[in-house]
């Protein structure tokens, strides 16, 4: 026993002594130029508790507010409620296991005197370190591809959003102009750098989900309004992947507790932001679908029912500038592994690595113009790749881990107060994989792939303008 506390003491004190060296070094490079110091620190270069809150909460619900009212057209609003409860704590559950085994390697590396400095550890390093090549292989494809296509539908967010301020232009149009805005994200270095970001994305994202309420209350039940759903079960299983994609945006944890000063305080971080998440989804969720009823089932975009006014532009443009900032949030681990492939991951240059990263951004654009299709693909990506990513894998990855009675002796982190033994922590993680494997990706995977399927045959792939109204001209013929 007296050995056993002494280990922990000492991983918990090697552990601190690198995140205080870390900050030591931060101060030092700011102090160099004091007159930039105060506006440096306040907007561009953040690592405290609160920055990773910001990060978490403002990256974890984006376009998906928007979505929401038509899943619950789908799956009727007793269900979405309860469903976004659900996936909102288990997904806190896997970020935590997430949390757990980040530290559980980084100190394991710390005490082989192993470097940090000037490199992002990420999720697929994580997997190798603690159990091995194979894993690290799994790891990297479901994260990569996830990521990869969660920057897709912030894309195609774009263009569907502006699309209802400005119809002169069609969805794919707009979706060319906004994959070269989004580009510009390969200026940002690191997550360090999206402190202001962050804060803005929250705010903007506050604002929309507050309006989108407000504005289906004033509105009132639309006229001859009703209340079909659940009507079959592809259109249920379908809207339940969607909200299990809403709180899947843990894919970047082990990215966001790099850029933490001290990352051991992160555990908690993301139940808290899941916790304020709550009071955007469900209001908002709940108020357009009681406004609109079964009418949201052709309009997966919130604000294509709302009328137009001076508040719904506004709501409009600032989650435009909100999905600017989660594109970043999806593309920069996919910016990082790009760069330790081509060897560019330790350059200081930001001109270099901006260049270096651009052509991750290509596919991402092109496949936005092959599926445009706002709402179905999010339940396809939260079925086909969430499920795995961001679930079943932590899961697995954490039971792995400590399979052994050395590894749960050595442990750098032990079991939360709330589940004080392994035996309650094996149980959860088991009730976590069948779940989500039966459920998630099981039924959740053949509802989406239905419901996607028929969205090709009906727009075909490079749809011009996704379920937009049609032309005076095209009416008339």
């Amino acid at each position: 026993m007296p050995g056993e506390k002494q280990a922990e003491e000492a991983i918990v004190e090697s552990f601190n002594e690198s995140t205080e060296n870390e900050e030591k070094e931060v101060e030092l490079e700011e102090k160099g130029d004091h007159s930039i110091f105060s506006v440096k620190s306040l907007l561009w270069h953040g690592g405290s508790v609160y920055d990773a809150w910001f990060s978490c909460a403002s990256n974890q619900v984006a376009q998906v507010l928007l979505t929401l009212p038509y899943s619950f057209s789908q799956m009727g609003m007793l269900s979405g409620i309860i469903l976004q409860i659900f996936y909102g704590v288990l997904g806190s559950w896997t970020a935590y296991l997430i949390s757990v085994l980040y530290i559980e390697y980084r100190s394991r590396k710390e005490k082989e005197n192993v470097s940090f400095k000037n490199h992002v550890i990420q999720w697929f390093e994580v997997l190798d370190g603690l159990l091995g090549p194979y894993w690290k292989a799994i790891g990297l494809a479901f994260n990569c591809t996830f990521l990869l296509f969660g920057s897709v539908i912030q894309l195609i967010a774009c263009a569907s959003n502006i699309y209802y301020i400005n119809e002169k232009l069609d969805k794919r149009t707009w979706t060319y102009i906004f994959g070269a805005c989004c580009a510009t994200t390969v200026f940002i270095p690191s997550f360090h750098n999206y402190r202001i970001w962050s804060f803005l994305g929250l705010a903007m994202t506050t604002y929309t989900a507050w309006y989108l309420t407000i504005a289906s209350l004033v509105h009132g039940q639309a006229e001859g309004v009703t209340y079909q759903g659940p009507t079959k079960l592809v259109l249920y299983f379908t809207g339940a992947t969607n909200i299990l994609y809403t709180f899947g945006g843990h894919a970047v944890t082990v990215e966001i507790m790099h850029a933490m000063w001290k990352p051991q305080k992160f555990k908690s971080i993301y139940l808290l932001a899941t916790l304020y998440v709550f009071t955007l989804t469900i209001p908002s969720a709940t108020s357009v679908y009681w406004a609109f009823g079964d009418q949201l089932l052709d309009h997966s975009n919130a604000f294509s029912l709302l009328p137009h006014s001076a508040w719904r532009d506004a709501a409009v443009i600032l989650m435009l500038i909100h999905q600017f900032i989660t594109f970043g949030f999806s593309c920069t681990p996919l910016y990082f592994v790009w760069e330790k492939v081509v060897g560019m991951h330790d350059t200081k240059s930001i001109c270099l690595r901006a260049v270096c990263r651009l052509p991750v951004v290509i596919p991402i654009w092109f496949l936005a113009i092959i599926f445009p299709f706002f709402g179905p693909i999010n339940s396809a990506v939260g079925s086909l790749l969430v499920s795995f990513t961001v679930y079943i894998i932590p899961a697995l990855a954490h039971m792995f881990t400590y399979k052994s009675a050395s590894a749960r002796k050595n442990a750098a982190e032990k079991p939360p107060f709330f589940l004080p033994s392994w035996t309650a922590v094996y149980a959860l993680n088991t009730f976590t994989v069948i779940w989500v494997l039966v459920i998630g990706f099981g039924l959740g995977g053949w509802a989406s792939m239905a419901n996607f399927i028929k969205q090709v045959d009906t727009f075909g792939l490079f749809a011009k303008c996704y379920q937009c109204p049609p032309s005076p001209s095209s009416v008339h013929h």
